[in-house]
């Protein structure tokens, strides 16, 4: 069956939400952890860590689960607000004019928080740099991530760029940098390309999790494309997630500068470097490999893998979303999922969407007057 845009659009965001919901209960604990308090593996949605997660320590006052989307999904489709207004190409510009007016000034409902706030009072402080940089230091965009800690913060919502340049791996990253440029630098800045070309990449018709993983491997750069590759070869000795988990953290540990104790990070994490990466990439593409792109297997490998496995599993959901459509995300826990956050999670799919198939008839009348000039110019004709 072939797949339409909106489809694998829808896919890739319904699956995003849904493996953001699953894992953030489990964020940042171990997998024996998870296992101790779950009495297992995890294998669909659960409730939060802690019982009093109004007040429970570092939790608070989030709650964590029971189908609750995090900031990943929220900052998602807060991108795909953007693109919905300025309906083309982004750029680092469109963040500033955009993105950080959006999450200053609209307030939205907030599951974490069971409340109606602005988008600002439950991002990340990585997140929190954007407003600080752009609104009120008037930094230049393409300059405002220079200085931020170095995580998945960028990477985490990066799959629209991936879905409006869908077939076009390498147009998604150089874009995906570009707009990662107001909020991350260096291996953060790397990741967010690579994933964009990643989903991209799964978007291609007969695209498979391997050739979304050599698609991967074409672009990233350094670190992020030596933990990918140690990953990936090692996810591919593995069938279930269950044998994975071990060999996938010790495959990407070289590169990780968090260090074995994610809740205590070292104190060369998060810095600028060219010989790390950030972990929840590599370690999505991973379980994607080990499930051979189907999405259950994915996403509930990126889940019991722990530590920040909110972000891992949004990114192996979007990818399996992406690559095998919106029916391979189990349609009970998209329902709950929609429900419990109070989202429609197929309505930014179908706008963004729209917004893709308008930007491809730009592109094509852009390249169609780049053709004739071009002709003209090398007398051609």
């Amino acid at each position: 069956m072939t797949l339409t845009l909106e489809d694998r659009a829808a896919g890739c965001l319904v699956g995003a939400a849904v493996g953001d919901a699953l894992g953030g209960p489990v964020e940042g604990w171990s997998p024996d952890r998870i296992v101790e308090r779950h009495g297992g593996r995890v294998h669909g949605i659960v409730g939060p860590w802690h019982e009093d997660w109004r007040t429970a320590r570092p939790i608070a006052p989030y709650h964590k689960g029971d189908g609750h989307v995090t900031d990943d999904t929220l900052m998602t489709h807060a991108l795909v607000r953007v693109y919905e207004a300025v309906r083309d190409h982004l750029d680092a510009y469109a963040i500033a004019e955009h993105l950080v007016p959006d999450l200053m000034t609209n307030p939205r409902w907030i599951p974490e928080l069971e409340a109606e706030a602005l988008p600002l009072q439950r991002i990340f402080l990585a997140e929190k740099w954007i407003v600080s940089r752009l609104h009120y230091g008037h930094v230049d965009p393409r300059e405002a991530g220079s200085g931020n800690i170095v995580n998945c913060g960028a990477a985490m919502y990066m799959a629209p760029v991936g879905i409006v340049n869908a077939g076009n791996p390498a147009g998604a990253y150089a874009e995906a940098l570009d707009v990662a440029g107001a909020h991350q630098s260096s291996y953060g800045r790397e990741a967010a390309g690579v994933f964009a070309a990643a989903v991209a990449a799964a978007c291609v018709p007969g695209a498979t999790a391997s050739s979304v993983v050599d698609t991967a491997l074409a672009l990233a750069k350094d670190g992020t494309r030596a933990a990918i590759e140690a990953v990936c070869e090692t996810a591919s000795r593995h069938r279930d997630f269950e044998s994975a988990l071990g060999p996938l953290r010790a495959a990407v540990a070289p590169y990780d500068s968090v260090g074995p104790d994610y809740r205590a990070p070292s104190l060369g994490a998060r810095r600028p470097s060219r010989l790390h990466a950030i972990e929840e990439l590599p370690i999505a593409l991973g379980m994607l490999v080990v499930a051979d792109g189907v999405y259950e297997g994915s996403v509930l490998g990126a889940v019991n893998y722990g530590r920040d496995c909110d972000s891992i599993a949004t990114m192996a959901g979007a990818l399996a979303g992406a690559l095998s459509g919106v029916s391979a995300v189990p349609p009970a826990w998209a329902k709950e999922v929609a429900e419990a956050s109070r989202l429609d999670l197929h309505a930014p799919a179908t706008a963004l969407a729209a917004v893709t198939r308008e930007v491809f008839a730009l592109d094509r009348a852009r390249r169609r007057a780049h053709e004739s000039a071009f002709l003209a110019l090398a007398d051609l004709r």
